[in-house]
């Protein structure tokens, strides 16, 4: 007699459902959200994963699971100022909560537009914030807070929200606490040390924040007790000897070389050979 599982049909069930209609993102094996066509600040409702592959249901992560009902708060990391005439201004409307993400966020308006950024550690409610997409000729004198291109803001400049591709938005230092450093130029590429000290090269007019993230202390706050972490939505681990866990020693090894980051690539298309046997 074969046995069935009930909990992964009903997943597969569910998830075959939506995965096929456009907007539905999921996030590694945590939770899956559906995206509206326009964006939106209002709070999105997510399907909890709970360590399952959001595609055949099967478990993958096995530490995750549970944990107090959540809200997606719908962050645009895409900060793109004029090139000519003069900047963006937005204010800070305030500084909230996201209970997906280390960081906190600041919610910002300009006009009629309202959105979600990744607040950096110096934003508080009522400031402006600039965003500017011009490369002067000499390096400007940056304030916290405000976005620029690589290639106009000075050496030794910390900065986070950093973009890997043009207009593709940050994707590099977006954890609580995090930065990078731009330590020097070369031609029109930006060299940058991340936390780890690994350098990559990106081009100058990709987009970055000055400052580092807000919520520094993340990583030394204490979970308290056994009963939080549940309510954070990780599941019991065991207590035994683990390889990896960094207690008993780590290797060191030398620092990966220069890594250069350019366009995306783009895979082509095969083409194939195909005969026609006409028959009369």
């Amino acid at each position: 007699m074969e046995v069935v599982n009930y909990d992964w049909l009903y997943l597969y069930l569910v998830f075959r459902c939506y995965l096929e209609k456009p907007g539905w993102k999921a996030f590694g094996n945590r939770w899956i959200v559906k995206f509206p066509e326009k964006y939106t600040v209002k709070k999105l409702p997510l399907m909890k994963l709970a360590g399952r592959d959001p595609t055949t249901g099967k478990r993958v992560v096995g530490g995750l699971g549970g944990g107090h009902k959540k809200k997606y708060r719908w962050v645009d990391n895409c900060r793109h100022g004029p090139k000519e005439g003069p900047p963006l201004v937005e204010k800070i409307l305030a500084i909230q909560y996201d209970p997906c993400k280390s960081a906190k966020i600041a919610l910002v308006a300009s006009g009629d537009k309202v959105r979600y950024i990744i607040a950096s550690s110096t934003m508080k409610a009522g400031d402006l914030i600039t965003t500017s997409g011009h490369i002067p000729r000499i390096a400007i004198r940056p304030k916290e807070g405000d976005a620029h291109p690589l290639g106009a803001l000075p050496v030794g400049t910390e900065i986070c929200c950093i973009e890997k591709y043009v207009g593709e938005g940050g994707s590099i230092a977006l954890s609580a606490g995090s930065r990078a450093i731009l330590v020097r130029k070369v031609g029109d590429r930006c060299i940058i040390q991340l936390p780890s000290k690994q350098e990559i090269s990106l081009k100058q007019e990709c987009m970055a924040t000055v400052g580092h993230v807000s919520n520094e202390d993340h990583n030394t706050k204490h979970i308290g007790s056994a009963q939080r972490l549940r309510w954070l939505g990780f599941r019991p681990r065991s207590g035994l000897w683990h390889r990896k866990d960094g207690r008993f020693g780590r290797k060191i090894r030398p620092l990966p070389p220069l890594k250069i980051v350019d366009n995306r690539k783009v895979d082509k298309i095969a083409e194939l050979p195909m005969t026609i046997k006409v028959v009369c």
